[in-house]
């Protein structure tokens, strides 16, 4: 069966691929004339291999937390851009790393979860099936999401497998970031087209809570995986269900708030306002976070090849497929300043540590940009 997913979801991920880069795909939106109306600029730059997997970047009170297609894992200064520790953990990775501060977790293509303190390797283990979303670490555990949606707890400090949750498996899962997260005393992760509240001491169902109601006539299109990343707001989570629907869930209670149908396969931004996302043709849209009502459009990036969008107290802040960053206003979703990074294109969610917002880009520069 592991084998069957992995094939699946490699097949959707290049059939993706192959699509966007024909002849026939539409092209970009131009760039639009503007008049900035935001000062932002980029106050230092860093390097890590080249990004060649689903990259997730660990965004710390101080610090970032990434990995490059070398394998080589490094904590750098949200500050200044200096390295604070670097570990290479083996080959290549086929996923983000995730950091509590002390302990860093990553995957390699060997699919081996390799897990650090500070620049120190203190354990390595085999995994029987893909990963490809970045380990989720915090209270000295080491969560790991498969490729076929199970859930996997460790010991951080000695890699002792704690439990496994298995869930009856979806005929099809995406090669892509799944979600993983936790609120309070409980762990978040998303099972198909469903946000699952999970005891992280017993691996335990506490609650389930449905993001998507997957139809079609086949398995293809009714995929509804939930993909990252996932948005936050106190007891508020917001989550994308692949090509079907975007929803609130209180964490507290266990119970959607509420889910909107509409397509798009790149996660969410989200503070106490609104829920930002983008569609299938990179048309944004706002929606109030309490309600889930439309509170702006914007449709002058379609085609653009958008990353998940980054809401700030500021801006909303969203990267390219050819290396541009792009702020907007948070109340009507209009462009107020415009950066440009590489050619390369963004490669994954825009994170902020502090004031400092980290742009990473597919050949391996980091960017860091504070607004003023």
């Amino acid at each position: 069966m592991a084998r069957a997913l992995v094939l699946a979801g490699v097949a959707l991920t290049m059939g993706a691929c192959s699509l966007s880069s024909s002849s026939n795909a539409p092209k970009p939106a131009p760039l639009e004339n503007i008049t900035p109306s935001l000062q932002a600029r980029v106050v230092w730059e860093a390097r890590v291999d080249s990004v060649k997997f689903p990259l997730t970047i660990t965004a710390l009170d101080d610090r970032f937390v990434v990995g490059g297609s070398d394998g080589v894992i490094s904590a750098i200064s949200a500050k200044d851009g200096t390295t604070l520790w670097r570990a290479e953990v083996g080959k290549g990775l086929t996923a983000g790393v995730g950091s509590d501060g002390r302990f860093a977790a990553a995957v390699t293509r060997d699919n081996e979860l390799v897990v650090t303190e500070g620049d120190r390797i203190l354990w390595r283990k085999a995994m029987t099936t893909p990963v490809v979303t970045a380990p989720f670490v915090a209270g000295e555990r080491v969560f790991v999401l498969t490729l076929d949606r199970a859930v996997l707890a460790f010991d951080a400090a000695d890699g002792r497998r704690l439990w496994e949750l298995r869930r009856p498996g979806e005929p099809l899962t995406l090669q892509q970031s799944g979600v993983i997260g936790a609120y309070q005393n409980t762990l978040l992760v998303g099972q198909g087209p469903r946000l699952a509240g999970v005891d992280p001491t017993r691996g335990l169902l506490l609650w389930e809570a449905s993001v998507a109601s997957p139809r079609g006539t086949n398995e293809v299109e009714r995929l509804a995986d939930l993909v990252g990343p996932m948005g936050r707001d106190k007891d508020t989570f917001c989550a994308r269900a692949f090509q079907s629907a975007v929803a609130c869930v209180n964490a507290e209670r266990g119970n959607a708030i509420w889910s909107r149908n509409v397509g798009g396969s790149r996660g969410l931004g989200v503070d106490a306002a609104i829920v930002v996302g983008g569609d299938a043709s990179d048309r944004l849209t706002a929606w109030g976070t309490r309600n889930g009502d439309v509170q702006w459009t914007a449709d002058q990036f379609q085609n653009r090849k958008l990353s998940a969008p980054l809401v700030t107290a500021k801006s909303v802040i969203v990267g390219d497929g050819e290396g541009y960053v792009h702020f907007l206003s948070r109340d009507k979703g209009q462009t107020i300043q415009r950066l440009s990074t590489d050619s390369s294109g963004v490669v994954a969610a825009p994170v902020q540590s502090g004031d400092t917002v980290l742009i990473a880009t597919r050949s391996g520069r980091l960017f860091a940009l504070r607004q003023d």
